[in-house]
């Protein structure tokens, strides 16, 4: 694939152009919603496997290597190879960008999650086996509870990692704000539409990691009371 660049010191290709937002709103708002959406099921369906992931490997210490081991190998598979593999089997649909995007986010959620896991205090564990808690109740009352900071943490990098490669969905055409940037490569280096696709971007992760933190901060208090006291 090649591009025909223009002079890109032409005064008719402006980094930045309000006339070409204006033009193009339902255009670029269609292309944020995509991405945003992208965004939200992959890193909720990666929470959904990861977690409980982390947990087991809480419980079992010795599927602590295996799991984070192949959450590793998993990250590091290429984003273009990976869609060549799953392509001919899910098709070009969003469900083929999803399961990148799920398999990236996995590697960051299990690691935080099962760091916060391990960092709740031993004396609070013994004192809730000795009020007679269970693995389970123990788990739900406890464990994660304590571990919500470092679950939150995991969430907050994956969301903003997912958000950059969800643009990579643009080689199966759900992009989101990937097409903006490819497009504008297309449409002899449109300055406009490139820079348009990647402040959305940036705009975008910047918002989400903002809401995360506030969502994390609100339901840990005592991190709050605890780094005050600090």
């Amino acid at each position: 694939m090649s591009f025909r660049v223009i002079d890109r010191a032409h005064p008719g290709n402006p980094w930045f152009s309000w006339d070409y937002v204006q033009g193009n709103s339902e255009t670029i708002l269609a292309a944020l919603r995509e991405h945003a959406a992208l965004t939200a099921q992959a890193v909720l369906i990666a929470a959904l496997v990861a977690i409980p992931l982390a947990v087991l490997a809480y419980w079992f210490r010795p599927l602590t290597g295996p799991i984070l081991a192949l959450s590793g190998v998993l990250y590091t598979i290429p984003s273009l190879a990976l869609f060549a593999f799953v392509a001919p089997y899910l098709g070009t649909g969003t469900t083929t960008v999803l399961l990148g995007l799920v398999l990236y986010a996995l590697l960051l959620i299990v690691r935080n999650a099962l760091a916060g896991l391990n960092q709740v205090p031993e004396e609070v564990r013994d004192a809730a086996q000795g009020m007679g808690y269970g693995r389970f109740a123990r788990l739900l009352r406890i464990d994660l509870p304590l571990a919500l900071p470092g679950i939150f943490t995991g969430l907050r990098l994956a969301t903003v990692s997912t958000v950059a490669l969800v643009t990579v969905g643009v080689l199966v055409g759900h992009g989101g704000l990937g097409q903006l940037i490819l497009g504008g490569f297309r449409n002899n280096f449109f300055r406009a539409e490139i820079m348009t696709g990647t402040l959305l971007c940036v705009l975008l992760a910047l918002v989400l990691d903002l809401v995360l933190a506030g969502l994390g901060r609100l339901l840990t208090p005592w991190a709050r009371r605890r780094g005050a006291a600090g």
